[in-house]
């Protein structure tokens, strides 16, 4: 089985990436960043397991349709996208923002998705089978003052994700969001740095995720296995949080509207 995963040389992505290859899948490290992608692979390949470097921005198609056909090229299929890869962008009031700034935020956090998608899907429909998991973040289904454009791209990667669903539901393809909850990354350093413009809340919060590391790594790889397995194939179009009581899920069926961006549970 193989997974290819965006933005895989640091923060979640790379959490994921290392618990996809532990679990025996053969992941494809995709990021901008050559050093981070090639520290990655190392550990993974410490630890027994298989991993290739896929050096390409999301935001240019071109480029990560190249690096898609490279990791074809040397594994002959993609079972499995983790659209992962993502900017924090300004941090602040809205009326403090640049323009030029929102638009990153929405090449990187929207189109970036966009564009994996629409470069592994092919494959998956001519197979009839595939699991796309988009990594994305409770401000999606909540308000996140000081962060709107970083709160709006995700929320719009959910109903991306939700519509996409339904149009490959006929194909054998699942795909769902993952709400992975805090953990340690260059975000959170970027909101201690920010500071009062983050406002104190976010402060706070963010000193304690240094501290602690945030929800453990296992308990994220958990859950996007579930979702990346076929124990999870009646499930679509989907928005699950690291806290719902998601192991349920595997014997329960919901509601069409259940575990959306508008948040019903039942």
């Amino acid at each position: 089985m193989t997974a290819l995963i965006t933005g895989a040389g640091r923060g979640i992505g790379k959490r994921l990436a290392i618990g996809f290859a532990h679990a025996g899948i053969t992941v494809g490290l995709l990021g901008r960043n050559q050093g981070e992608l090639d520290v990655t692979k190392l550990e993974i390949e410490h630890a027994g397991g298989t991993a290739h470097c896929l050096r390409a921005d999301v935001r240019d198609y071109e480029q990560l349709a190249a690096a898609v056909d490279r990791f074809m090229a040397l594994r002959g299929e993609i079972d499995i996208l983790v659209a992962n890869a993502a900017v924090l962008g300004p941090v602040g009031p809205f009326l403090g923002h640049r323009p030029k700034d929102w638009k990153e935020v929405f090449d990187t956090n929207v189109v970036g998705v966009m564009n994996a998608c629409r470069a592994v899907l092919p494959q998956m429909i001519q197979r009839r089978h595939g699991k796309i998991l988009a990594i994305v973040d409770s401000c999606a289904s909540q308000s996140r003052p000081n962060f709107a454009p970083y709160s709006a791209s995700k929320a719009a990667v959910v109903r991306f994700a939700e519509s996409l669903a339904e149009e490959v539901r006929d194909q054998n393809i699942q795909i769902n969001c993952i709400s992975p909850g805090d953990a340690y990354t260059s975000m959170t350093d970027e909101i201690l740095e920010a500071d009062e413009l983050a406002g104190s809340r976010e402060v706070e919060e963010a000193e304690k995720v240094r501290i602690t590391g945030g929800i453990a790594p296992d308990k994220q790889t958990q859950l996007a296995l579930f979702l990346a397995s076929d124990r999870s194939n009646h499930l679509t179009g989907k928005l699950i949080h690291i806290t719902d009581d998601w192991k349920r899920l595997e014997s329960d069926n919901t509601r069409p509207d259940a575990y959306t961006l508008r948040r019903h549970l039942r």
